[in-house]
Protein backbone atom coordinates (compact mmCIF):
# COMPACT_ATOMS: atom_id res chain seq x y z
CA UNK A 1 0.00 0.00 0.00
CA UNK A 2 1.55 3.39 -0.72
CA UNK A 3 0.98 5.49 2.30
CA UNK A 4 1.34 9.12 2.49
CA UNK A 5 0.50 11.95 5.33
CA UNK A 6 -1.37 15.05 4.15
CA UNK A 7 -1.17 17.77 5.92
CA UNK A 8 -3.95 20.78 5.75
CA UNK A 9 -3.61 24.16 5.79
CA UNK A 10 -6.36 24.25 8.69
CA UNK A 11 -3.70 22.01 10.33
CA UNK A 12 -5.65 18.39 10.17
CA UNK A 13 -3.21 15.53 9.38
CA UNK A 14 -4.84 13.35 6.82
CA UNK A 15 -3.50 9.69 6.38
CA UNK A 16 -3.85 8.44 2.82
CA UNK A 17 -3.64 5.62 0.50
CA UNK A 18 -3.29 6.30 -2.93
CA UNK A 19 -6.02 4.93 -5.74
CA UNK A 20 -4.43 1.87 -7.63
CA UNK A 21 -5.27 1.50 -11.21
CA UNK A 22 -7.73 -0.90 -10.51
CA UNK A 23 -10.27 1.28 -8.71
CA UNK A 24 -10.17 3.17 -12.61
CA UNK A 25 -11.60 0.16 -14.82
CA UNK A 26 -14.82 -0.18 -14.14
CA UNK A 27 -18.20 1.69 -15.01
CA UNK A 28 -17.96 5.53 -15.07
CA UNK A 29 -20.42 5.62 -12.67
CA UNK A 30 -19.60 3.57 -10.04
CA UNK A 31 -16.01 5.33 -10.37
CA UNK A 32 -17.87 8.60 -10.55
CA UNK A 33 -20.15 7.76 -7.27
CA UNK A 34 -16.75 6.44 -5.61
CA UNK A 35 -14.76 9.66 -6.64
CA UNK A 36 -16.77 11.55 -4.23
CA UNK A 37 -14.88 12.74 -0.89
CA UNK A 38 -11.62 11.22 -2.55
CA UNK A 39 -8.29 13.80 -2.26
CA UNK A 40 -7.11 14.97 -5.51
CA UNK A 41 -3.47 16.02 -4.90
CA UNK A 42 -0.69 17.74 -7.39
CA UNK A 43 2.89 18.57 -6.42
CA UNK A 44 3.78 21.99 -7.71
CA UNK A 45 7.33 23.77 -7.98
CA UNK A 46 4.60 25.81 -5.95
CA UNK A 47 4.22 23.01 -3.18
CA UNK A 48 1.18 20.56 -2.78
CA UNK A 49 -2.03 21.64 -3.57
CA UNK A 50 -4.98 19.23 -2.43
CA UNK A 51 -8.56 19.17 -2.49
CA UNK A 52 -11.58 17.03 -1.77
CA UNK A 53 -14.00 15.78 -4.65
CA UNK A 54 -17.45 16.58 -3.98
CA UNK A 55 -18.85 16.88 -7.33
CA UNK A 56 -18.49 14.45 -10.50
CA UNK A 57 -20.05 13.21 -13.87
CA UNK A 58 -19.75 10.10 -15.10
CA UNK A 59 -19.55 10.43 -19.72
CA UNK A 60 -19.98 6.63 -21.27
CA UNK A 61 -19.57 7.10 -25.14
CA UNK A 62 -21.13 3.81 -26.11
CA UNK A 63 -24.11 4.90 -25.37
CA UNK A 64 -23.93 8.39 -24.06
CA UNK A 65 -24.63 11.65 -26.95
CA UNK A 66 -23.22 13.50 -24.35
CA UNK A 67 -19.38 12.09 -24.29
CA UNK A 68 -16.72 13.29 -26.54
CA UNK A 69 -15.97 9.44 -27.20
CA UNK A 70 -19.45 8.66 -28.33
CA UNK A 71 -18.16 10.13 -32.37
CA UNK A 72 -15.65 7.29 -32.09
CA UNK A 73 -11.70 8.46 -31.70
CA UNK A 74 -10.25 11.44 -32.23
CA UNK A 75 -7.20 13.02 -31.93
CA UNK A 76 -8.65 15.67 -29.30
CA UNK A 77 -10.52 12.76 -27.00
CA UNK A 78 -8.24 9.60 -27.71
CA UNK A 79 -6.81 10.07 -24.08
CA UNK A 80 -10.58 8.80 -23.04
CA UNK A 81 -10.24 5.62 -25.09
CA UNK A 82 -7.18 4.34 -23.53
CA UNK A 83 -7.43 2.16 -19.76
CA UNK A 84 -8.55 3.93 -16.87
CA UNK A 85 -6.78 5.70 -14.79
CA UNK A 86 -5.26 8.47 -16.50
CA UNK A 87 -6.30 12.14 -16.86
CA UNK A 88 -8.25 13.62 -20.09
CA UNK A 89 -8.10 17.35 -20.38
CA UNK A 90 -9.72 19.25 -22.82
CA UNK A 91 -9.99 23.16 -23.96
CA UNK A 92 -13.64 24.16 -23.99
CA UNK A 93 -15.50 27.65 -25.50
CA UNK A 94 -11.78 28.96 -26.36
CA UNK A 95 -11.91 30.16 -22.43
CA UNK A 96 -11.39 27.34 -19.83
CA UNK A 97 -9.94 23.43 -19.02
CA UNK A 98 -12.06 20.75 -18.24
CA UNK A 99 -10.39 17.51 -16.31
CA UNK A 100 -11.70 14.14 -16.40
CA UNK A 101 -10.91 10.60 -15.17
CA UNK A 102 -10.65 8.02 -17.67
CA UNK A 103 -12.25 4.97 -16.38
CA UNK A 104 -12.93 1.43 -17.82
CA UNK A 105 -11.16 -0.91 -20.39
CA UNK A 106 -9.16 0.19 -23.30
CA UNK A 107 -11.78 1.45 -26.03
CA UNK A 108 -14.27 2.16 -23.78
CA UNK A 109 -14.19 5.57 -24.32
CA UNK A 110 -15.81 6.60 -20.60
CA UNK A 111 -14.45 9.31 -18.29
CA UNK A 112 -15.54 11.27 -15.33
CA UNK A 113 -15.39 15.10 -15.51
CA UNK A 114 -14.35 16.20 -11.98
CA UNK A 115 -16.69 19.63 -11.54
CA UNK A 116 -16.51 20.36 -8.23
CA UNK A 117 -13.77 20.23 -4.99
CA UNK A 118 -13.38 21.18 -1.59
CA UNK A 119 -9.83 23.35 -0.91
CA UNK A 120 -7.78 21.57 1.36
CA UNK A 121 -3.81 22.37 1.29
CA UNK A 122 -2.04 24.88 -0.64
CA UNK A 123 -4.65 27.19 -0.80
CA UNK A 124 -2.82 30.69 -1.03
CA UNK A 125 -0.97 29.34 -4.31
CA UNK A 126 -4.30 28.02 -5.89
CA UNK A 127 -5.63 31.59 -5.13
CA UNK A 128 -2.59 32.64 -6.48
CA UNK A 129 -3.55 30.94 -9.92
CA UNK A 130 -7.47 31.27 -9.94
CA UNK A 131 -7.37 34.95 -8.52
CA UNK A 132 -4.34 36.71 -8.50
CA UNK A 133 -4.15 37.12 -4.99
CA UNK A 134 -3.77 34.90 -1.60
CA UNK A 135 -6.54 36.20 0.69
CA UNK A 136 -9.42 35.18 0.15
CA UNK A 137 -12.91 36.50 1.25
CA UNK A 138 -15.46 33.28 2.32
CA UNK A 139 -17.49 33.47 -0.52
CA UNK A 140 -13.84 33.40 -3.14
CA UNK A 141 -13.02 30.79 -0.81
CA UNK A 142 -16.36 28.60 -1.32
CA UNK A 143 -16.16 29.17 -5.32
CA UNK A 144 -12.43 28.63 -5.77
CA UNK A 145 -12.90 25.18 -6.66
CA UNK A 146 -16.60 24.90 -7.52
CA UNK A 147 -16.39 24.07 -11.51
CA UNK A 148 -14.83 22.35 -13.84
CA UNK A 149 -13.06 25.31 -15.35
CA UNK A 150 -12.11 27.24 -11.78
CA UNK A 151 -10.45 23.86 -10.45
CA UNK A 152 -8.58 23.33 -13.56
CA UNK A 153 -7.32 26.75 -13.56
CA UNK A 154 -6.01 26.85 -9.22
CA UNK A 155 -4.46 23.56 -9.93
CA UNK A 156 -3.16 24.52 -13.12
CA UNK A 157 -4.11 21.85 -15.16
CA UNK A 158 -3.81 22.30 -19.13
CA UNK A 159 -3.31 20.24 -22.44
CA UNK A 160 0.19 19.62 -20.96
CA UNK A 161 -1.29 17.24 -18.02
CA UNK A 162 -3.97 15.24 -20.51
CA UNK A 163 -3.04 12.07 -20.47
CA UNK A 164 -1.22 11.97 -17.01
CA UNK A 165 -1.50 8.47 -15.25
CA UNK A 166 -3.31 9.35 -11.68
CA UNK A 167 -1.02 6.66 -9.95
CA UNK A 168 1.87 8.38 -10.40
CA UNK A 169 3.61 11.20 -7.84
CA UNK A 170 3.35 14.67 -9.26
CA UNK A 171 -0.72 13.94 -9.70
CA UNK A 172 -2.74 11.27 -8.12
CA UNK A 173 -6.11 10.39 -6.14
CA UNK A 174 -6.00 9.39 -2.47
CA UNK A 175 -8.65 7.47 0.09
CA UNK A 176 -8.47 8.48 3.68
CA UNK A 177 -7.78 5.62 5.86
CA UNK A 178 -10.74 6.70 7.57
CA UNK A 179 -13.03 8.03 5.31
CA UNK A 180 -16.07 10.75 5.93
CA UNK A 181 -19.24 9.39 5.30
CA UNK A 182 -22.21 11.32 3.55
CA UNK A 183 -24.75 10.88 1.44
CA UNK A 184 -24.54 11.06 -2.66
CA UNK A 185 -27.22 13.60 -4.38
CA UNK A 186 -27.92 11.54 -8.35
CA UNK A 187 -29.02 13.83 -11.08
CA UNK A 188 -28.59 15.15 -14.86
CA UNK A 189 -26.16 16.91 -15.94
CA UNK A 190 -25.22 20.12 -16.58
CA UNK A 191 -24.28 22.33 -19.51
CA UNK A 192 -25.40 19.80 -21.93
CA UNK A 193 -28.28 19.32 -24.43
CA UNK A 194 -28.24 15.23 -25.38
CA UNK A 195 -28.08 12.54 -22.93
CA UNK A 196 -30.34 14.20 -20.67
CA UNK A 197 -32.12 11.38 -19.85
CA UNK A 198 -29.28 10.02 -17.88
CA UNK A 199 -28.98 10.82 -13.51
CA UNK A 200 -25.27 10.74 -13.59
CA UNK A 201 -24.07 14.08 -11.89
CA UNK A 202 -23.45 12.75 -8.19
CA UNK A 203 -22.35 15.37 -5.09
CA UNK A 204 -22.16 15.26 -1.69
CA UNK A 205 -25.49 16.32 0.22
CA UNK A 206 -25.32 19.29 2.13
CA UNK A 207 -21.99 20.20 0.71
CA UNK A 208 -21.21 24.00 0.01
CA UNK A 209 -18.72 23.41 -2.34
CA UNK A 210 -20.40 22.28 -5.56
CA UNK A 211 -21.04 23.83 -8.68
CA UNK A 212 -24.58 24.28 -8.24
CA UNK A 213 -27.96 22.77 -6.33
Amino acid sequence: MNELKLKTDAGEVLRLVKLPQSFYIREATVVAKELLGKIFVRKTNGGLLAARITETEAYDGRIDPAAHSFVGKTKRNETMFEKGGLLYVYFIYGMYYCSNVVTGEEGEGSAVLLRAMEPLAGVKQMALNRYGKEDLTRKEFVSLLNGPGKLCMAFNLTKKENGADLYGDEIFIATEKEEKKFEITETSRIGIKKGTEFDWRFYIKDSEFISRK
